[in-house]
């Protein structure tokens, strides 16, 4: 019987909510410590843990199958490679630093002016569709000590909280691009392989449109109910029960947790009450 072989990041945030979302997708995998390859129990699986910047090459030559990693990756190293499905964990942004008491108006102030990173086809393909020219000082490790040693005058590297550019005295002055965990695969799967990647591809979209959406209950009076329905869309329409006390009325629904406050500050303005919310699993289209 055929086998999935998808790969992770060996380590870090990216391999721990790679690893939770195949665990909320029902798979279990038997990995124990410093493995670099574990099978599923109960899925047509296997993880392999590799480096995040050789996994796209691993793809190609078909090593492995399907892999979860960050897309600032995927654009510096594997931009042949598709995206199957963005995961929306992992998020970070891939940013121009420099340090914090020099001034920065845009691009072109960098012209002729060393920068270092490790993402360096991400920065001449940035610099080259602003029409400039990037002085490239290729770096793999600790980007952001460069120009305090005299290196570079400025960084291209990720940016999650802000903290390490806080502590290196850097200061971030554009975004390239946004980035976030991605599910990619190799250029031809087989038949076998292809629809057991479709079933993990319907268990991870129930997980993660769970993951987006908040369940909430509320009571509404009659004379209201239709305003306050319109503003609750649900999965097709809202539950509307008939409660015990008269002229009132149960509502239940589904709202994207983005727009939750907004949603709720709406329903209250138009007279619902007692609104409850709850967390969502699992949502199955």
């Amino acid at each position: 019987m055929s086998k999935l072989k998808i790969a992770v990041q060996k380590s870090g945030r990216l391999n721990e909510e790679s690893l939770d979302l195949l665990k909320n997708c029902g798979i279990s995998i038997d990995n124990g410590k410093d493995q670099l390859k574990a099978k599923a129990r109960n899925f047509p699986m296997e993880v392999l843990y590799l480096r995040n910047g050789d996994i796209p090459q691993y793809l190609r030559d078909g090593v492995v199958d399907i892999a979860i990693l960050g897309e600032n990756t995927l654009i510096e190293k594997g931009s042949d490679l598709p995206i199957v499905e963005r995961l929306g964990f992992s998020k970070c942004k891939v940013s121009i630093a420099i340090p914090k008491g020099e001034s920065y108006n845009s691009i072109e102030d960098l012209r002729g002016k060393k920068i270092a990173t490790s993402y360096p086809n991400t920065v001449n393909q940035y610099f080259e569709k602003k029409g400039e020219k990037a002085d490239i000082h290729i770096i793999n490790g600790s980007v952001e000590i460069a120009p305090n040693i005299g290196l570079s005058h400025a960084i291209v590297d990720i940016v999650s909280s802000g903290s390490t550019l806080f502590k290196n005295n850097l200061k971030e002055v554009e975004v390239l691009f946004k980035s976030e965990a991605v599910l990619t695969s190799a250029p031809q799967l087989s038949e076998d392989k292809q629809a057991i990647l479709d079933k993990l591809l319907f268990r991870m979209k129930a997980v993660l449109k769970g993951n987006d959406s908040k369940y909430v209950l509320l009571n509404a009076p009659n004379d209201k109910l239709d305003k306050i329905v319109s503003l609750l869309p649900g999965m097709k329409s809202p539950t509307v029960l008939p409660l015990a006390q008269e002229g009132w009325s149960s509502v239940h629904s589904v709202i994207n947790k983005n727009d939750f406050w907004d949603v709720i500050d709406a329903l209250k303005e138009n007279g619902a009450e007692g609104i409850l919310v709850c967390p969502i699993e699992k949502m199955v289209l």
